[in-house]
């Protein structure tokens, strides 16, 4: 009978899932909310993707997934299976984050095929581990 009654208080005293993502552009004070953003499997089968690209025209400055008391409640009842969460999308603001002059920054032409946008990604990655510090990716 202990053990019963430690896995079930156990369950109601885990924390809550929590991240957020920010992009360090200026928030635009608009933001997308979906409270039930359906996982199943334990969070292994991922929800869809937000689409923001039609309602954050300046892009995303913060993106935050968590899942809240009601998402836990479900994901409990149904032992992991249905394993909802809470995603909350702050768009920017318009323009784009300001790039240091000092930075290096490499270019891409828009509409470049996707094997070259992938190239300039890996430059840039391989770049700023031997710089130590941020290299930029633009559209031109």
């Amino acid at each position: 009978m202990r053990f019963v009654l430690v896995a079930i208080l156990s369950l109601f005293l885990v924390g809550c899932y929590h991240a957020t993502i920010d992009t360090g552009v200026q928030p635009s004070g608009q933001t997308i909310e979906n409270k039930w953003a359906h996982g199943f499997l334990y969070g292994l089968v991922p929800p869809s993707t937000v689409e923001t690209a039609a309602e954050c025209p300046g892009g995303v400055a913060r993106v935050e997934t968590q899942m809240s008391f009601l998402n836990q409640i479900a994901y409990m009842i149904t032992f992991g299976i249905y394993s909802p969460m809470t995603i909350t999308v702050a768009c920017a603001g318009s323009g784009s984050a300001a790039v240091p002059a000092e930075a290096e920054v490499l270019s891409v032409s828009i509409g470049a095929p996707e094997d070259e946008i992938a190239r300039a990604f890996d430059d840039a990655a391989r770049r700023s581990g031997e710089l130590k510090e941020p290299v930029f990716v633009t559209f031109r």
